[in-house]
C-alpha cells in the first residue's frame, strides 16, 4: 500500500500537464493601423480600428493616402454645457468639393462594439450615411454619441473608428482655445475657432 501511494505521488509530480487543462491561447487584439496628424501646434497620433470599423477606417485612410487632409484645419471646438473641459474638436475638409470624397455607409457602434470614450475619433455626419471628410475627437466619455436602438428617431449615433494614443494634451488645448461668436450657424454658432489649427500633413505610421 505504501509503495503504491509513493508511486502515485511520483507520477503526479512528474506529469503535472496531465492533471490540469492547458491554458487557452490568448485572443489576438483586433487589427489596427496608426496615423500621425502633424499640426502647426504639434503631432497627434491616432490608432484606427481597421478590423472592427473597416468601412469608416478605410474612408479615413483614403483621405490620408490621397493627402486630402494636408492643409485642412481643426476648425471647431464644441464645449459641453456647464463643463467646458469636456466636448469635441472637429477637423476635415468642411465639404470642400475639391477635397471631399463621396459619403460612406454608416457603421454604428452597435455593429463595431466601439464606444465614444475620451480620445475617440468619430465620423461627423448629418443623417446616417452622409459622413464623408469631416471628423471629430472626443474629450471626456460621451456615451450619448453611441447608437441606442431604444431611442426614437435617429438613434444610430456616430461611427467611432479609433482613438488618440499621443497628443490628447494638444486636443484639450484646441478645445479650450477661443472661438468666434459670429462664426457658424444654428447649434454650431459660436463653436468655430477664432484661429484654426492647421494640419500640415496626415500620414500612416504603420
Amino acid at each position: 500500500m505504501n509503495r503504491l501511494f509513493t508511486l502515485f505521488c511520483a507520477f503526479a509530480l512528474a506529469t503535472p500537464a496531465l492533471s490540469q487543462a492547458p491554458s487557452p491561447a490568448p485572443t489576438p487584439a483586433p487589427a489596427t493601423t496608426s496615423v500621425t496628424l502633424t499640426t502647426s501646434q504639434g503631432p497627434i497620433v491616432l490608432e484606427l480600428e481597421k478590423e472592427r470599423a473597416p468601412i469608416t477606417t478605410a474612408n479615413f485612410l483614403r483621405y490620408v493616402d490621397q493627402k486630402r487632409l494636408d492643409g485642412t484645419t481643426f476648425y471647431r471646438a464644441a464645449k459641453a454645457p456647464n463643463a467646458p473641459e469636456y466636448g469635441l474638436v472637429q477637423f476635415g475638409t468642411q465639404n470642400d468639393p475639391k477635397r471631399t470624397l463621396p459619403p460612406i455607409a454608416h457603421e454604428p457602434t452597435t455593429k463595431t462594439g466601439l464606444t465614444h470614450k475620451n480620445g475617440t475619433i468619430s465620423l461627423a455626419r448629418n443623417a446616417p450615411g452622409t459622413g464623408a471628410g469631416d471628423f471629430f475627437i472626443i474629450v471626456g466619455d460621451t456615451p450619448a454619441l453611441d447608437a441606442n436602438p431604444a431611442q426614437s428617431g435617429d438613434n444610430q449615433g456616430f461611427a467611432a473608428f479609433g482613438h488618440v494614443t499621443e497628443g490628447m494634451d494638444l486636443i484639450r488645448q484646441i478645445l479650450a482655445a477661443p472661438t468666434d461668436p459670429n462664426k457658424g450657424e444654428g447649434v454650431m454658432k459660436g463653436q468655430f475657432l477664432a484661429a484654426p489649427v492647421v494640419i500640415i500633413s496626415a500620414r500612416r505610421t504603420n
